[in-house]
């Protein structure tokens, strides 16, 4: 990861806006590192950089994959590997930049020897029940079935398939993260202040809904299964088939964002190493000044490693 500088943080921080700005005095490019900013479409819904932001230098990896298309780690590793080989090509820093942990930690750790996916195998465990994959789960796995959330479908079914094809636990096969760690990674982690973060969350979807995501979300057809994933998808189908109103529809997608902000706070700081930087008791310019003099610092630093 030589010459890969990140700004990683939750949703509504304000990365993508410092990003840019750090990036431009830098001669840098950016690497977006959102599972859902990468889909091509529903630009309102995923908060994808407005046009003033992207036109500010070059952009890799947002609206670039149709909406019909499974993503995954390994996918995205292998896109935006080629975006900052190419990058490198010429002469500049990549930045990556997002709030999708796993994501992130792809690039950062490299992946670990998990099989892919096996549709006969995925077809089986797709026909039980939650309650059925939660039983299987802690009887083959009990340390996996501690530490992941049961309420989740897919990852448990993730996990029981890689016992399945490998025979042996999936949470064995995690500590191979650390074995792949690319110990040039370096970066930052900026956050906020709770109450400023939430309100700022509040705020976007309020104006995602004055910007038209509703009629976004009409036009919108088949999309994969990972798609289907994006925060709000499944509360504005409902909102237009009548099943809840539009105040209900903002209020559940704000408590939502403010859910993954929380859970993203989390995995940051349980996960990296990159230096905190709280926005909220800097002024933008500050911030973007900051987070510049890191970005050459340890750019420096990297270099000598």
């Amino acid at each position: 990861m030589h010459d890969v500088f990140f700004i990683v943080g939750p949703t509504a921080t304000g990365k993508s806006e410092a990003a840019a700005e750090v990036a431009r005095e830098l001669d840098a490019e950016i690497v977006n590192a959102d599972a859902f900013q990468i889909y091509r479409g529903l630009d309102l819904l995923t908060a994808k950089p407005d046009a003033t932001t992207l036109a500010k230098v070059p952009h890799h990896l947002i609206g670039t994959t149709s909406i019909l298309e499974e993503m995954n780690a390994e996918k995205f590793r292998k896109l935006a590997l080629q975006a900052i080989s190419e990058i490198h090509s010429r002469g500049k820093l990549a930045i990556g930049v997002g709030g999708s942990g796993l994501y992130i930690k792809a690039l950062t750790h490299g992946l670990s020897a998990a099989p892919g996916s096996d549709s006969k195998t995925r077809s089986k465990l797709n026909k039980l029940t939650l309650e059925e994959l939660r039983a299987r789960l802690k009887n083959v796995d009990p340390e996996r079935a501690r530490k992941i959330d049961m309420n989740n479908r897919r990852r448990m079914t993730r996990a029981l398939e890689i016992c399945l094809l490998t025979g042996k636990p999936a949470s064995t096969q995690r500590t191979e993260w650390s074995a792949a760690e690319m110990t040039a990674a370096r970066g930052v982690f900026v956050s906020r202040d709770r109450d400023e973060l939430y309100e700022r969350i509040n705020r976007r979807v309020e104006k995602m809904f004055e910007a038209g995501v509703i009629e976004e979300v009409h036009a919108v057809g088949a999309t994969s299964e990972t798609a289907l994933k994006m925060i709000g998808l499944r509360e504005i189908r409902e909102l237009i088939d009548g099943k809840m109103s539009i105040w209900q529809c903002i209020a559940q997608i704000q408590q939502a964002t403010r859910r993954y902000a929380k859970r993203q706070l989390t995995w940051f700081r349980r996960q990296t190493n990159f230096q905190p930087l709280n926005l909220s008791v800097l002024r933008h310019v500050e911030s973007v000044k900051r987070i510049s003099q890191l970005a050459k610092t340890l750019g420096a630093a990297q270099g000598n490693d």
